[in-house]
């Protein structure tokens, strides 16, 4: 009896462990995920989610999107990544929250014969398909350059001692920060500059970057001439840092992306520059080149990053000077929008707004 008991226990263990868990989906050609790495930033729910699913939905009717947000989480992604692949991705758009850990997606992916786009973020070491972005180390010596010409006309001579800046770069997990600091560094080799510290900004927190500058401000009180901020969320924390120092007019700040609460903040003087990425842009360029990867074509890319096919597109450098041009004319926001209370004054110093427009 005891001999038969475990016989059948023997046969029931062997038959648990040979049992398979629910099969996924085939990678289906109607099916494409979007993996976004956080909302931190206003622009992934604002334009890069929305300008991405509408040209799917215009390019292929029958296409679904999975969509997903990390909320700056790389274990979430890995498990919005399976998910996805689970529910039959035949293509990956993927944002990454850290690229070490994005190239077990990129793997996991390709062993269940899912091509991967990088979007926005490189990811290094990964076998990546495409890749469809701007120039990070350009944006960085558009960055760098802006402030060699403002502290330039504070000059008083030749022999006056280095001018001092504070770096305030991206989040460490992000490839793209490494790339925007070298450009900012090609920008600085000549200059009359001396960087006094540096901040790698976790997870690109404008709270975060607001605390360091503060600290900094009380370190090196008196030398600090002007900000590098990566983005314009960073910038936004390194200002209110300075403000609540008292540094008043505030030294120039650098910013990225031309966020509106950016563009009102050149408009009062407070931010001397952002950079103007047409994210709208290369929402819609991923979008046709995921529809076109998943329809098995072979599409033409302009560049090669790392030997990875690229799309890159331009980033522009905007001041006061060419606001107008730029950000009202190029249809990126209306004057209605940036002109709001309390900054219609400074909008109709600037010339943004029309005589007898209240």
């Amino acid at each position: 009896m005891r001999r038969a008991l475990l016989a059948a226990l023997v046969v029931a263990v062997a038959l648990v462990g040979c049992a398979t868990p629910p099969s996924a989906e085939r990678p289906s050609d109607q099916v494409i995920a979007l993996l976004l790495p956080e909302s931190k930033t206003a622009r992934y729910e604002a334009v890069d989610r929305p300008q991405f699913e509408s040209v799917v939905a215009d390019r292929c009717p029958e296409c679904r999107v999975i969509y997903a947000n990390a909320d700056q989480d790389a274990a979430a992604q890995q498990q919005q990544a399976e998910s996805a692949l689970t529910q039959g991705a035949g293509v990956i758009v993927l944002d990454a929250v850290d690229s070490a850990a994005a190239v077990s997606i990129v793997g996991q992916a390709h062993r269940r014969g899912v091509p991967v786009i990088a979007y926005d973020r490189f990811i290094k070491d990964a076998d990546l398909d495409y890749y469809v972005s701007f120039d990070s180390r350009r944006i960085g010596r558009l960055q760098g350059e802006a402030l060699v010409r403002e502290l330039a006309q504070t000059r008083t001579g030749p022999d006056e001692a280095p001018q001092g800046v504070l770096l305030v770069n991206g989040a460490a997990t992000d490839p793209n920060s490494a790339a925007l600091e070298a450009g900012v560094q090609d920008a600085f080799a000549d200059a009359p500059i001396e960087v006094l510290a540096e901040y790698d900004t976790p997870d690109w927190s404008p709270d975060k970057a607001q605390e360091w500058v503060t600290g900094q401000l009380t370190q090196y009180a008196g030398r600090v001439d002007a900000v590098y901020a990566a983005n314009d969320g960073t910038a936004g924390g390194a200002i209110s840092a300075m403000k609540a120092a008292g540094l008043d007019p505030v030294p120039p700040v650098t910013g990225q992306d031309a966020e509106l609460a950016a563009i009102q903040r050149i408009v009062t003087g407070d931010q001397s520059m952002t950079v103007y990425k047409a994210i709208s842009e290369q929402a819609r360029t991923a979008a046709e080149l995921a529809v076109r990867v998943l329809r098995g074509e072979v599409p033409v890319t302009t560049a090669r990053v790392q030997g990875v096919p690229s799309l890159l597109l331009s980033p522009v450098p905007v001041t006061l000077d060419n606001l107008r041009r730029v950000i009202v004319d190029g249809g990126v926001y209306t004057t209605e929008e940036i002109c709001v209370q309390p900054y219609t004054d400074a909008c109709a110093a600037a010339g943004l707004l029309d005589e007898g427009t209240p």
